[in-house]
């Protein structure tokens, strides 16, 4: 019973195994990103950039159709593109970041779904919006997994300037010089890894699996390594029951993934042993901190 349940669905479909593998190669790369947008309280900030993405990978599907390398161009250059401009909006007019990104992202989004809805079919913008975790190839689990490396690479080497940045930014602009380099690398590394859940959960979803792991394990771990751990562990547990729920009840594999993600966060929200609705219900001790 339990191997048909947990197993089979994996051991019987290549299919499954490319989809959980693709998932644990996003679970690696982008929830750590995620946890260190929540920490610079840039959560929404992943989300304009998730939608950011679409023109350009629209662009890459009108030149080539559903090409994974014309697409991920095209994605990684709109994104930067957005990113960019919404940070020069930002220094050289009244107008806020978020307030400019806001505007971008909307712009983005829109003129994303013109161009599929009106060159493609409904299931090119299905394709786009959702993503197709059950179709993955060998060349997007290649590009999943080496997005993966990079990211963790890159987060391994800038790791102390991220967490002072988190901290303090002012503090960091005035001790380093890495201040703008570690920012605008930060942002790449989102604009990358978004690209890359892209392809398996859409433009759509993708921000889902950075951001809907980090804020749950908010609620069990203090430290930033505990945070990363927490988070990797919801978002690789997520995947494996959202394919498992989307192959039993026939659900659309993307959704239930970020679905099941959001019921961890839900359930961390409420008994989750750091600042949850029932640790703060507990009346603690004198002088606990």
């Amino acid at each position: 019973m339990i191997w048909e349940a947990l197993v089979a669905p994996f051991a019987d479909f290549g299919f499954m195994r490319r989809a959980l593998l693709g998932c644990i190669a996003i679970s690696v790369g982008a929830t750590p990103v995620g946890v260190f947008l929540m920490l610079r309280r840039m959560s929404l900030t992943g989300d304009a950039m998730a939608h950011a993405i679409l023109p350009g990978a629209a662009v890459g599907y009108l030149v080539a159709g559903l090409s994974l390398g014309a697409m991920t161009v095209g994605g990684l250059i709109a994104g930067m593109a957005v990113a960019l401009l919404s940070g020069f909006v930002t220094r050289v007019t009244a107008l806020r970041e978020d307030a400019s990104l806001a505007a971008f992202y909307l712009i983005s989004l829109a003129l994303g779904v013109l161009i599929v809805s009106t060159r493609g079919s409904n299931v090119d913008l299905m394709h786009v919006l959702f993503g197709t975790v059950l179709a993955l190839d060998d060349a997007a689990l290649i590009l999943l997994c080496s997005i993966a490396s990079l990211s963790v690479l890159i987060l391994a080497t800038l790791f102390r300037p991220l967490v002072l940045e988190c901290a303090d930014p002012q503090f960091l602009r005035s001790v380093s010089g890495l201040s703008a380099v570690t920012h605008f690398t930060f942002l790449a590394l989102v604009v990358l890894n978004l690209v890359g859940g892209f392809h398996a959960l859409g433009t759509l979803m993708a921000v889902g699996i950075m951001i809907l792991p980090a804020a749950a394990a908010r609620f069990w771990a203090v430290s930033i390594g505990g945070l990363v751990f927490v988070a990797v562990a919801v978002a690789m547990l997520s995947s494996l029951s959202g394919l498992l729920l989307s192959y039993h009840f026939s659900l659309p594999s993307g959704p239930a993934i970020i679905l099941v993600a959001g019921i961890a966060y839900a359930v961390s929200l409420v008994v989750g042993p750091v600042g949850s609705l029932i640790a703060r219900a507990v009346p603690r001790r004198h002088l606990e901190a």
